[in-house]
């Protein structure tokens, strides 16, 4: 019994310290940091496989498309304007995103909202689940 809870103890330590060696050398090598230069202001999803993102490097803004195949850049803006455009952004909306996209907002009743009942907006209402079950399709129906 003795010699069992030894071994679990060295056991526990070699890993601990296999983990702590693999953490020091990731911090050295840069992996894991997030300070660099290159940072993503916005993310918005174009398709299943394609995105636009708008990338901050240094001091230049870029407009970049990405698909499954490549990377193509497709313009340059103005660091200024791109600024202006996200303060007036959080002043008159929704915040985005931990990782700056916005999320697209889905209507649970495409056909307008359904006036009376008791259960009328709230989670039970039946006839919320058929929009947005309905709406899933057809964003996910493959074409």
């Amino acid at each position: 019994m003795t010699w069992m809870l030894i071994r679990l103890i060295l056991s526990l330590a070699f890993v601990g310290g296999v983990l702590w060696f693999a953490a020091r050398l990731a911090k050295k090598r840069g992996l894991g940091s997030s300070g660099g230069l290159v940072e993503v202001v916005a993310r918005q999803r174009m398709g299943r496989a394609s995105t636009v993102n708008v990338l901050r490097i240094g001091d230049r803004v870029l407009v970049v498309g990405a698909t499954e195949e490549q990377v193509t850049l497709l313009a340059e803006l103005d660091g200024d304007a791109v600024e202006a455009t996200l303060a007036e952004r959080a002043a008159a909306g929704p915040a985005p995103a931990a990782d700056g996209s916005q999320r697209p907002v889905v209507a649970a009743r495409p056909g307008g909202v359904r006036v009376g009942g008791a259960l009328a907006g709230s989670v039970f209402d039946r006839q919320g689940w058929q929009g947005f079950v309905t709406t899933l399709r057809e964003r996910t129906v493959r074409r």
